[in-house]
C-alpha cells in the first residue's frame, strides 16, 4: 500500500498573542511511527489537531502527500485520531464500536461486521465482537479503540497520548502492541506524548518540542546518546547537568571549568567554543562510575541510595552540585557506600558539552 509523506511547511499556530507553535518545519516520511514529545503545553497536541484538521495554521502549511490540506475539514482528510480518553460507546457491541464509521458512510449492516471480525483478528481479539466495551480491559479497549480508527482505512493514526490513563505495567505491554499494530498495517503513525519510554521505545523517529518551538528531530538512539541542546540533553533519560565555562578545545574535546574543577568532554555536534562560552557538561547516572585516578574524578558526599528492583541509583553532593549514579542491578550482594566521601569518574568521551541553555524542569 503507497503510503504518503506529511509535510509541515513552516508551520506556525496563534492563539491571540499566545504562540502554540512555532515555525515546524518537517516531513514524517510515509509507513513512519513518529512521535512528538515534549511537556505538558509545549504545543505538541495542537499540531497533531492541526494536522487532523482541528486547527489551521495561522502561518504555514500542512501537505498530505503532495495536497495543501488548507480548506479541507477532519471528515475529508486521509487521517483518523484517536483521542486519550478513546471515546468508545458503553450501549454498543465491540463489533458495532469498530463498525460505527461505516454505518455512517451507509455501508450494509453484512459488510460491517465481516470487517468488524478481520479488524479483531488484526488486533488479536478474535470472538469478542459480540461483548460489550466495559467487559474488556483497558488493554483491549484500546486496541479496539485502534480498530475503529482502522475501520475507515485511513492514511494516518494520529494518537493523542493514548496511554495515559493506563497503569505501568499495561502501558509498557501497549507499547509492544502499538509497534506491533502499526508494522502490521504498515501505515504512518504520529503519536503525541510526554512519556519518553513511550517515545523512544515505540518510534522509528522522534520529535522533541518545548514552547511550540521542535528543538531537535531525530532516531530514538540519537537523541537520547546526541542531544542537540540543553533542553533534549535534560529532559530525554536522566542527566547529571554541571554548569561551567570553556576553558579550551581541541578538535571535539573540550575542557570546561566547572565548580567541580575542570572537566573533559566532548562538543556536541561538533560545535567550536571560545575561551569563556558559558556551558553545560553533560553525563548520565549509568556513566557515572565509583573509582578514583579517573580522566574525570570528582569527590562527592554521598546522600541517599534508592533499590528500584533493575537499578540502584546513588544520590551525591558535590559542593552544590546535586548528581546521580546508576548501576544495574546484577542480582548479587554488592557492598555500596552508605555515607561521607565517595570517589567518582567518567570518561570524557561520554560527557556532552552543550550551549548554556534551557534545562528541562527548571
Amino acid at each position: 500500500m503507497a503510503t504518503k509523506d506529511i509535510v509541515l511547511d513552516h508551520v506556525s499556530i496563534r492563539f491571540g498573542n499566545y504562540t502554540a507553535v512555532d515555525n515546524a518545519h518537517l516531513v514524517i516520511k510515509g509507513g513512519e511511527f513518529f512521535s512528538f514529545l515534549g511537556p505538558s503545553g509545549c504545543g505538541k497536541t495542537t499540531l497533531l489537531r492541526c494536522i487532523s484538521g482541528f486547527n489551521d495554521p495561522t502561518e504555514g502549511r500542512v501537505l498530505i502527500g503532495t495536497q495543501d490540506m488548507k480548506g479541507i475539514g477532519p471528515n475529508k482528510r486521509p487521517t483518523a485520531l484517536i483521542f486519550q480518553n478513546l471515546a468508545l460507546f458503553p450501549l454498543m457491541s465491540v463489533a458495532e464500536n469498530i463498525a460505527f464509521p461505516l454505518e455512517v458512510r451507509g455501508v450494509g449492516r453484512k459488510d460491517r461486521r465481516k470487517r468488524a471480525d478481520e479488524l479483531l483478528d488484526m488486533i488479536a481479539l478474535p470472538g469478542v465482537g459480540d461483548k460489550k466495551v466495559h467487559e474488556l480491559s483497558g488493554g483491549q479497549r484500546q486496541r479496539v479503540a485502534i480498530a475503529r480508527a482502522l475501520a475507515v482505512e485511513p492514511d494516518i493514526l494520529l494518537l493523542d497520548e493514548p496511554l495515559s490513563a493506563l497503569d505501568l505495567k499495561l502501558r509498557h505491554h501497549m507499547r509492544t502492541e502499538l509497534r506491533a499494530i502499526q508494522q502490521r498495517v504498515g501505515l504512518t503513525f504520529i503519536y503525541i506524548t510526554h512519556d519518553q519510554g513511550e517515545a523512544l521505545t515505540m518510534s522509528d523517529r522522534v520529535a522533541v518540542m518545548n514552547k511550540g518551538v521542535i528543538e531537535q528531530v531525530d532516531h530514538p538512539e540519537t537523541i537520547y546518546n546526541r542531544p542537540k541542546t540543553s533542553f533534549v540533553a535534560s529532559f530525554v533519560g536522566e542527566s547529571n547537568a554541571i554548569s561551567g565555562k570553556v576553558a579550551t578545545q581541541s578538535g571535539k574535546l573540550v575542557e570546561v571549568e566547572t565548580p567541580l574543577g575542570r572537566l573533559k568532554g566532548i562538543a556536541a555536534g561538533g560545535r567550536t567554543y571560545k575561551t569563556g562560552d558559558e556551558c553545560y557538561m553533560f553525563i548520565r547516572p549509568e556513566q557515572l562510575v565509583l573509582a578514583e585516578n579517573h580522566e574525570n574524578a570528582i569527590t562527592a558526599q554521598w546522600i541517599k541510595e534508592e533499590f528500584e528492583g533493575n537499578a540502584r541509583h546513588m544520590f551525591l553532593e558535590a559542593g552544590d552540585v546535586q548528581l546521580r549514579l546508576s548501576k544495574v542491578n546484577s542480582g548479587q550482594s554488592q557492598e555500596t557506600p552508605s555515607g561521607g566521601t565517595v570517589p567518582l569518574g567518567f570518561a570524557a568521551e561520554q560527557a556532552m558539552v552543550l550551549p548554556h541553555g534551557e534545562l528541562a524542569g527548571a
